[in-house]
């Protein structure tokens, strides 16, 4: 029973996670920047919102975004985050899939116990796996904002990739700690019991064999 509740929170957390980096990698409120410094921002009104995709203007009249299209021409921090955090979205698909597979109420037919554990493990591996490259996503994409423009705040995308990585990290332990260790020792308790049941079965015939021989011996 615990190990399914473990296994069940995992579940929901990992989802969770993932899917929070999915709002992280698909939209672009990462970073606000100020090109022309914080004064002169804050008396224009004009602040530049950034992400991996694009770069936004934000003012009182205006809201123009650019597009980041020249791929070679892009800073390594962009070009890493843009890497990591595809790898990330793509892992955590096949990663729910096997933990819901691996979940107590989902049942493949006549398959063991220790298989959806193994399973669950797995997706846990994933899911930590995941839950790294969003992490080294979300830390190094405003640090090297900074070093490029001055940075003002973090974007709401940015605190969606890092929510949905601590979860995704959560959910990624909580599944390893839910390997089912009952299911080895019942059977093999199932296996001594039938064991010592043999074993007092044949023993319970020896005498008989044994009194059948001597009537034997003695009747010659």
């Amino acid at each position: 029973m615990a190990n399914s509740c473990l296994r069940l929170s995992g579940f929901l957390l990992s989802t969770l996670g993932w899917i929070g980096i999915l709002i992280a990698t698909s939209t672009n409120d990462w970073v606000t920047m100020c090109k022309y410094g914080l004064n002169t921002c804050k008396k224009m009104d004009e602040l530049v919102s950034k992400g991996p995709w694009a770069e936004c203007v934000i003012s009182t009249a205006l809201y123009h975004c650019v597009t980041f299209t020249q791929i070679l021409e892009l800073p390594a921090f962009i070009q890493t985050t843009r890497a990591l955090m595809i790898i990330g979205s793509i892992l955590g698909l096949p990663a729910v899939g096997m933990l819901l597979m691996s979940m107590p109420c989902i049942s493949l037919g006549n398959e063991p116990q220790s298989s959806k554990s193994k399973r669950a493990i797995l997706g846990g591996v994933v899911m930590l796996i995941v839950s790294l490259c969003a992490i080294v996503s979300t830390i190094w994409f405003p640090i090297g904002a900074n070093r490029e423009h001055g940075l003002m705040s973090f974007g709401f995308s940015l605190y969606a990739g890092w929510v949905g990585a601590i979860f995704c990290l959560l959910g990624g332990f909580t599944l390893i700690c839910s390997s089912d260790s009952s299911s080895p020792s019942s059977s093999r308790s199932y296996q001594d019991n039938n064991h010592f049941y043999y074993s007092k079965q044949g023993g319970g015939n020896l005498p008989a064999t044994s009194s059948n021989n001597h009537a034997k011996s003695a009747h010659v």
